[in-house]
């Protein structure tokens, strides 16, 4: 990464500063962009219409080995000047919306009103828009710069996409940008991480009369829900836990022969997501001995499988770092106040793996993302993906002008 240059010295170069004219410019060709992305379904898992349309874009904005990889990420390069490790741009291209929604965009102004708009119809229409005036001609920079549609980001999509990109093809990026959603000053340093388990119980069952003494499976989960619940969780480092879905049985008059719960754990720590883990294993295990206790003697116990169903990585990129400083710095050359915060994006595999990374949106307002309701607000909308040009300008350096 080029740090010898602070932002505030580069801002005003004449490549940058006819970029950020440019973004200014061609705004309503963006907004018909993200209008465009967002009527494309994209369930998670289902991603490849939408990620064909970003192929064939990329292709248009002229970069390099445009393909996608086993994950289904859409990978396109703008080289550089100089063999350096690549920044990588990404933005995710799953939705939480199955393919029976309706994805119409309705224009209100500036105001859209549709599924996705924002997350992350937004963040793929401004990298589209960043791939266009980073042209390598313009505007170049002596680092690559990679540009990644990701599959997977969402829910069960556990960061499918960018596990496999930081894994294999970018494992030694030399920073990564994450572009979610709206907004222009919050910046993402620390990675949220969460796992999620199935906690499964499986015995005999049988009538509600007749075959009373077997274990109850539906017990047994019920048993774990509470054991749970009286956990006491850490206020530093902020740890979550929940039951998120119980269920089993197939009748009333039933002794349950199945039941299940799923249980979201979330920490800035990986420590404390291994110590949590182990709380939720101990649960289960004693609520499947106490049930089993109560079996009448010969019946056919209860057995337990734990699954894990989602593994999302914690981690930090310690504010001091260039990229941060670079980050804060953006924001406030926009005339906004920086908000470092947390969350679970496609950032946290490569702060995980040690590679500088943070999240940001891609300008504008929204809100009631992940509902029917989701609106975005095209309020000053370039500014943001100005500032984003300017992150990306400071972490890949900017090569000298013709």
């Amino acid at each position: 990464m080029d740090v010898s240059a602070r932002l505030p010295k580069m801002w005003d170069a004449p490549q940058l500063a006819s970029a950020r004219a440019s973004i200014a410019r061609h705004d309503a060709e963006l907004i018909d962009s993200q209008i465009a992305i967002s009527e494309i379904a994209a369930p998670t898992g289902e991603e490849q219409e939408r990620g064909a349309w970003v192929a064939a874009r990329f292709r248009e904005l002229g970069l390099s080995g445009v393909h996608a990889d086993e994950a289904g990420n859409i990978i396109g390069t703008r080289e550089g000047t100089i063999d350096e490790p690549p920044v990588v741009i990404c933005a995710h291209l799953d939705t939480v919306f199955p393919r029976t929604v309706a994805l119409r965009v309705q224009r209100d102004g500036l105001l859209l009103h549709g599924p996705g708009i924002g997350d992350n119809g937004r963040g793929l229409a401004a990298m589209l828009a960043l791939a266009g005036v980073i042209d390598g001609t313009a505007l170049r920079t002596r680092a690559p710069v990679v540009f990644v549609a990701t599959t997977g980001e969402e829910g069960s999509g556990d960061l499918r996409g960018a596990k496999a990109l930081f894994a294999r093809e970018m494992s030694h990026a030399a920073a990564a940008i994450a572009l979610d959603g709206a907004g222009d000053e919050r910046i993402v340093h620390r990675a949220l991480g969460s796992r999620r388990f199935r906690v499964h119980f499986r015995g005999a069952g049988g009538h509600s009369w007749t075959a009373f003494g077997v274990p109850n499976a539906v017990h047994a989960a019920a048993i774990t829900g509470a054991m749970l619940a009286r956990i006491a969780l850490p206020l530093l480092p902020r740890t979550t836990l929940s039951v998120g879905r119980i269920g089993g049985g197939i009748s009333v008059n039933a002794i349950p022969d199945d039941a299940w719960l799923e249980i979201d754990l979330r920490s800035t720590s990986e420590s404390a997501l291994r110590t949590f883990e182990t709380e939720i294993r101990s649960a289960a295990a004693a609520a499947l001995h106490e049930e089993n206790l109560r079996g009448v003697r010969g019946t056919p116990p209860l057995a337990l499988e734990i699954t894990i169903i989602g593994d999302r990585p914690s981690g930090e990129t310690d504010a001091s770092l260039p990229l941060v400083v670079a980050a804060m710095e953006a924001t406030q050359l926009i005339g906004r106040e920086a908000d470092l915060a947390t969350a679970s994006t496609d950032a946290n595999v490569p702060i995980s793996r040690g590679i500088p990374a943070i999240a940001i949106g891609a300008g504008g307002r929204g809100g009631e993302a992940h509902t029917l309701a989701e609106w975005f607000e095209n309020s000053a909308g370039h500014l943001g993906v100005a500032r984003a040009l300017a992150i990306i300008v400071a972490a890949a350096g900017l090569a000298s002008h013709g």
